[in-house]
């Protein structure tokens, strides 16, 4: 599971389809939330969706505009129809965070993942289960471990906003960009659980 996260783009629409684009194309990741609370997120993927497929591209209208593309078409056209269809559904891993300013939650590698805008607003119940926590409320970005925990913030899009985090063999690995798309820290956060670790000359 590769997870991305997106800092809050503060009216940089343009960076943030720059971000879609990277984590679409180059990351490779399976699920993306943007921690803004402005709907960016939202306008961007719906403009990009109807630059692929034209007006009203949700999958209400799906059989609607297969008709309307197919009926006719010729082979090459229904191949066309075919792979902008495709590229619109891989939009389909972009999440914004809920309306009501409230956290969504990710298991990696056993660990919950905590994402909100203001890590403020967190209560008691959230921080106890929480591994790591995500946040968007932050310009610059923060990886910062507390006790047992990990505190992580992308930063605004304006200067960097784009991180990812990867449940591998040996744990949770984090990488941080910036705007223009440059891997600029990458680390290790936590072991897998059934990592062996080595202490003293033995194994564990």
């Amino acid at each position: 599971m590769r997870l991305g996260l997106l800092g809050p783009a503060h009216e940089r629409e343009d960076a943030l389809e720059d971000a879609v684009e990277f984590l679409l194309r180059e990351a490779g990741v399976d699920r993306a939330v943007y921690l803004g609370v402005d709907r960016a997120l939202d306008t961007v993927i719906h403009r990009r969706a109807e630059r692929l497929v034209g007006a009203s591209p949700d999958d209400a209208n799906l059989w609607q505009r297969a008709t309307d593309r197919c009926a006719r078409a010729t082979p090459a056209e229904i191949d066309a129809y075919l792979a902008a269809e495709r590229e619109r559904r891989a939009l389909s891993i972009f999440e914004s965070l809920p309306d009501d300013g409230t956290r969504l939650i990710e298991l990696l590698d056993g660990k919950v993942l905590v994402m909100i805008h203001d890590k403020g607003k967190l209560d008691e119940d959230d921080i106890l289960p929480a591994s790591l926590i995500a946040f968007g409320r932050s310009r610059q970005p923060l990886v910062r471990q507390v006790g047992s925990r990990w505190f992580l913030s992308p930063g605004s899009l304006e200067d960097f906003g784009i991180m990812t985090l990867e449940d591998s063999d040996d744990g949770i690995h984090l990488a941080l960009f910036d705007r223009t798309r440059q891997e600029i820290r990458r680390e290790r956060l936590l072991a897998s659980r059934g990592a062996r670790v080595r202490v003293a000359g033995t194994e564990a």
